[in-house]
């Protein structure tokens, strides 16, 4: 983990890799802030006669940043379960699309690929906090379990024990779309919305589809999941209907196809999808605006809304 330069560049050039283990740990952009910023803390309050002893630096700051996201995913499940309806993991732009002007802002350090999909953050979330560390340590960033060890505490063959539970959850029950394929039923998605067309909706939604909104209690949403893909065509017209001028934006969100709904140039939503055989299974819609930052510029982002 890390590499064996005690410099301060060397310690700072360690910061992007953090940002990345500790997003796809919490799934929270501010969270995985704070836990990076916590480890450097730590770092630099030691003596320097104990820097100096630390030959990997940044394995040192890898252990101390998942012991730390450890830490915090044993509390986030009681925080949660005061949330006001369904938490959904913060949705991420393409480092092209997002509005910089943040400086440091995490979202600019992130690597977007197929483990920070909105689907594979939402397995994630199914596991146990030792589980979710072994998996994602494990099994995306190749960390052996014998380092692994060092931040769950647990010896390396109980940490192998967890990695394989968590794998379990990760369920394979579909082949997903190709971005290509994705991309074309999103885009046929926005077009039935913006014609308010229930039939075509309905064509393209798995009858068993689910639709997940996280409002935060902050904006109007539904609290609990909408099942079936009648319900859930029925609903997506009802919002078109409360909401006139609404714009949809065909987006990259988490590194896939995705849809931004703004209205009167303020983003109100980010909607990620997954998309099988052609029909979406899933849709994942986050409203709360302090999950939105990265899509917004200076008042871009409403607090209020249908």
């Amino acid at each position: 983990m890390g590499t064996a330069a005690a410099g301060a560049d060397g310690i700072a050039g360690e910061r992007r890799q953090l940002i990345n283990v500790a997003y796809r740990l919490l799934g929270s952009l501010a969270e995985s802030e704070d836990a990076v910023q916590e480890a450097y803390a730590r770092w630099y309050a030691l003596p320097r006669s104990r820097q100096d002893e630390i030959v990997s630096p940044g394995a040192w700051l890898t252990t101390v940043t998942g012991r730390i996201c450890l830490d915090v995913l044993g509390s986030a499940r009681a925080r949660r379960e005061r949330y006001v309806g369904a938490w959904l993991p913060d949705p991420l732009p393409d480092h092209a699309e997002w509005e910089h002007g943040h400086g440091t802002d995490p979202a600019d350090q992130l690597v977007l690929d197929e483990s920070v999909t909105m689907a594979f953050l939402v397995v994630l979330e199914s596991m146990t906090p030792a589980e979710r560390v072994a998996f994602v340590l494990h099994d995306v960033f190749r960390y052996p379990f014998a380092e692994i060890a060092d931040v769950l505490g647990r010896t390396s063959a109980a940490c192998k024990q967890l990695a394989a539970s968590a794998r379990r959850r990760v369920r394979v029950e579909r082949t997903p779309a190709t971005a290509a394929g994705q991309a074309d039923t999103v885009r046929q998605v926005k077009e039935a919305w913006e014609t308010k067309d229930i039939a075509a909706l309905v064509d393209l939604l798995d009858p068993a589809a689910v639709m997940t909104a996280d409002g935060g209690g902050m904006v109007g949403t539904v609290l609990r999941p909408v099942e079936g893909g009648a319900r859930i065509a029925r609903y997506m017209v009802a919002i078109a209907d409360k909401a006139p001028g609404l714009e949809l934006l065909e987006r990259s969100v988490n590194g896939v196809p995705g849809l931004v709904a703004r209205r009167a140039g303020a983003v109100m939503t980010v909607a990620s999808f997954e998309v099988a055989d052609g029909r979406v299974t899933r849709i994942w819609a986050v409203r709360n605006p302090e999950k939105l930052g990265p899509w917004c510029g200076t008042g871009a982002c409403t607090e209020s809304g249908s």
